[in-house]
């Protein structure tokens, strides 16, 4: 095999080590999860001794630097026990300190190898190497760190050895799918988002995570505080004052007070989903190369996925209560791959309907025309799913009535009607079944299937029929009684179902996927 990036050729199966500079990111990233044990020996060991300041600051600083050594000898350690080797049939690690363990992954079975650069191994110019499997999400190997170089040039070799272990299948499937592409198309990304673009998105992503984060931190560094901050007692004695003068104020100054607390929350959230949106999808970058759809992003951590075409199953289109109200959209791809963990590929996380298309008709599906045949689920389903979903709140509220009446129990401070809101939620439950049945819809085209659910943020779902695993009709007792199914979809990379479907409908979509499985060139099945 050649050598990777410029190094001197090597033999077949030679062991190498990652980049030498490797042990300084993994010994980088080990000292904030040592910061709060320090803090606990810190206080512990100066708790006794006075408070002189110069003896304090040494005794810091000498633990700091004690730290600091130690990570930087366990992380050296570990680089010197890890190699890896690039073999004809499969790629091996080897690790371990005191006891070795080996972990081997035959070509055949990596779905894709990615790479990521987190914060400290960007500014080093290193890579992690991830091969992913598609074994429950979890990446079977990871090499952390490679050089830039090394890490593509590693990339380009294992796709080549797994293209050569699957056969004529896949090159067949990937010269069919190459042959559409042109010049142009291989030359500018197909979509991208810029700081405009992600600051609108940001503001769609609002979260309250920030609150929630500070909540636990406050809970966890309470012993560092002057005061209990779990003592309702110090607060009412905070607030005494200022709450009686609102008190006093009348309604308009509390009125006024109410939305002081509202809008900061809104701050607060806003601010959360800009920062997120900003860390994660900083210099967002679709492109449609030779070996398939490139996505990068990132800002702190950069990662740098190849998609190849032939490997996407379906597209999921997406959006939100509020966005979808501006025109926003994003599009997922469901493949072989595993991205975060989920079978699913976000291409474009906010982008417009004229966007979107090139990127749907570049992985060779098409959205559902306008003569496509809308069928709704079975009106049995939904009642039975409403009849469940309400009756069991309703018989909530009800028992806590009889339990209110009958242990005498004044649990609403005399609002007994309180305990109604499980009713008022149950009938609401129903409610919302009549919307999704008069909004979620399915379809079947010559190539295609389409799956539309959701109201307030509906999702659209399509798969091609030759690209289908399996077709599984699932009935429950109530299901056999009244006449419908859920017709499961398999899909290697991903699940696509269509519930509440009539079984008729359900047989004979069945027996129509089937035919175009069964009549179709194995080369475009993955």
């Amino acid at each position: 095999m050649e050598g990777i990036a410029g190094e001197t050729a090597i033999e077949e199966g030679e062991p190498r080590r990652t980049d030498p500079l490797s042990f300084i990111v993994k010994a980088a990233v080990l000292l904030p999860q040592l910061a709060l044990p320090t803090g606990f020996a810190y206080f512990s060991v100066t708790r006794d001794m006075e408070a002189g300041g110069i003896g304090r600051l040494s005794l810091i600083l000498l633990l700091i630097a004690a730290l600091i050594a130690l990570n930087l000898g366990i992380a050296w350690l570990q680089w010197r026990r890890f190699t890896y080797r690039v073999g004809e049939a499969d790629i091996r690690v080897e690790s371990g300190l005191l006891s070795r363990s080996a972990r081997s992954v035959p070509y055949e079975r990596i779905q894709d190898v990615s790479l990521e650069q987190k914060f400290v191994a960007r500014l080093l110019g290193l890579v992690e190497v991830r091969f992913e499997t598609g074994a429950g999400g979890k990446d079977e190997l990871a090499l952390a760190y490679l050089s830039q170089e090394q890490g593509e040039a590693l990339r380009e070799v294992v796709r080549e050895r797994r293209d050569e272990a699957d056969g004529v299948a896949t090159d067949a499937a990937d010269t069919a799918e190459e042959a559409t592409i042109n010049t142009q198309e291989q030359a500018r990304p197909l979509f991208a988002m810029g700081p405009g673009r992600l600051f609108t998105f940001g503001l769609f992503e609002f979260s309250l995570a920030l609150v929630a984060v500070l909540a636990a931190a406050a809970q966890q560094l309470d012993f560092l505080l002057p005061f209990d901050l779990w003592d309702p007692d110090f607060w009412m004695q905070t607030f005494a004052g200022p709450g009686e003068r609102i008190a006093g104020a009348g309604p308009v100054m509390q009125f006024v007070g109410v939305m002081l607390i509202a809008g900061t929350l809104v701050i607060a959230g806003m601010v959360t989903g800009l920062v997120r949106t900003f860390l994660r999808d900083w210099d967002f970058r679709l492109d449609r190369t030779a070996k398939g759809f490139r996505r990068r992003r990132g800002l702190f951590t950069r990662t740098d996925v190849v998609m190849p075409a032939h490997r996407v199953q379906a597209l999921r289109f997406t959006t939100g209560i509020m966005r979808r109200r501006f025109g926003w959209q994003g599009l997922k791809f469901i493949s072989l791959a595993q991205d975060s963990g989920a079978g699913n590929h976000v291409v474009a996380p906010f982008a417009r309907d004229a966007e979107l298309l090139p990127i749907a008709h570049a992985a060779g599906f098409t959205p559902p025309p306008g003569d496509t045949a809308w069928k709704r689920a079975s009106r049995a389903y939904r009642i039975i799913t409403a009849i469940a979903e309400a009756g069991a709140l309703i018989a909530l509220g009800v028992a806590i009535e009889i339990a209110l009446f009958v242990f005498e129990i004044d649990l609403f401070d005399g609002q007994e009607w309180a305990a109604l809101i499980p009713v008022a939620i149950g009938v609401a439950a129903g409610i919302w079944q009549w919307f999704l049945w008069r909004y979620e819809r399915h379809a079947l085209g010559t190539t295609q299937i389409y799956v539309r659910t959701g109201w307030l943020a509906p999702a659209l779902d399509i798969g091609r029929r030759v690209k289908l695993q399996s077709v599984e009709i699932a009935q429950g007792p109530f299901a056999r009684r009244f006449g419908f199914a859920t017709l499961h979809l398999g899909l290697a990379g991903g699940k696509l179902a269509v519930p509440g479907i009539p079984v008729d409908r359900a047989r004979e979509w069945r027996a129509a996927i089937l035919d175009s499985i069964a009549t179709s060139d194995f080369s475009e099945l993955v």
